[in-house]
């Protein structure tokens, strides 16, 4: 991202952002109404880029619709209404399996191993699964993309902790197994530092702090947070 300013209408939340994301777990951090789902949302083209440059792998991708990502490696997970809910969990995967050039046989059995439950669960409906269980699913069905980069909008929100526990190191195995970048905006600070290699934290929609997760200190944290 170079320069980015985007938001909703004429209405813009970020304000010029520039970072580089790497082979990493790279986190988004800051309060409520800080920007943070904003951004994840421009990065999946769901929201239009009002200025600056948004680009992957030398390409650029400003001018792009959001259904042209997942050809190009890009997995997107939303915070809420991540499942269709009408569909089995299996159905839900083999529609995330459409892209890519392994078989989705391949792929679903990996995302089982990943996620028994999601097993036990294949032939239920997703709407019908726990808060967790759907957030398993969200992700297994952006694993079966094969992406290259994966965009996880507050995953652990509405957890409880054994779950976001569950979920986090779910998600630092996926990153040591398959080493997929993930970039994650998350209220959980806590947790996400601990499988963070970089940390950006937005203030008001801007650049508060960029640098390393074990160079970022709890005081730091606190005044980025405004507490």
């Amino acid at each position: 991202m170079q320069d980015l300013v985007s938001g909703y209408g004429e209405v813009m939340i970020l304000r010029d952002i520039t970072f580089a994301v790497e082979n990493e777990i790279f986190a988004v951090l800051g309060a409520n109404g800080a920007g943070k789902t904003t951004l994840l949302k421009t990065l999946a083209k769901l929201l239009p880029v009002a200025s600056g440059t948004l680009a992957w792998e030398g390409e650029d991708l400003t001018p792009l619709p959001a259904y042209d990502l997942p050809q190009r490696g890009i997995a997107y997970v939303p915070q809420e209404q991540n499942v269709f809910p009408d569909l089995s969990v299996a159905e839900n995967l083999s529609i995330g399996g459409l892209t890519g050039h392994r078989s989705r046989a391949e792929k679903l059995e990996e995302v089982y191993t990943l996620f028994p439950r999601l097993a036990e669960r294949k032939g239920q409906a997703a709407g019908s699964l726990s808060g967790g269980e759907g957030q398993m699913l969200a992700v297994g069905r952006a694993l079966m993309q094969d992406p290259r980069l994966i965009l996880l909008d507050e995953p652990s929100a509405g957890l409880s902790p054994l779950l976001v526990d569950t979920l986090f190191e779910k998600i630092a195995e996926i990153r040591a197994q398959k080493g997929v970048t993930i970039i994650i905006a998350e209220q959980n600070a806590v947790k996400t530092l601990q499988i963070a290699d970089r940390v950006l934290v937005l203030s008001l929609g801007q650049t508060h702090m960029l640098r390393s997760a074990k160079r970022l200190s709890r005081k730091k944290l606190m005044e980025a947070y405004h507490i």
